[in-house]
């Protein structure tokens, strides 16, 4: 099974998250400001290798805490 972004993604967000198309694990690539957006919602699918393959669809939602107050 691979793991990538959906392709309804935006680049803004492709260029704040990666994701491991091994195990799914999504990482930041810039760091986050709540002042800016304080939550993220991440469409992400599961793909097998199969022929034809299968995919599986699902929602990564984020909430951004503001640690500073």
């Amino acid at each position: 099974i691979i793991y990538l972004f959906s392709s309804r993604v935006s680049t803004k967000l492709k260029e704040t998250f990666i994701i491991n198309e091994n195990n799914g694990e999504i990482r930041l690539q810039r760091n986050l400001d709540y002042e800016e957006i304080d939550s993220y919602e991440i469409p992400v699918e599961a793909r097998d290798k199969g022929s034809p393959p299968l995919s599986g669809h699902c929602k990564v939602v984020l909430e951004v805490l503001d640690v500073n107050d």
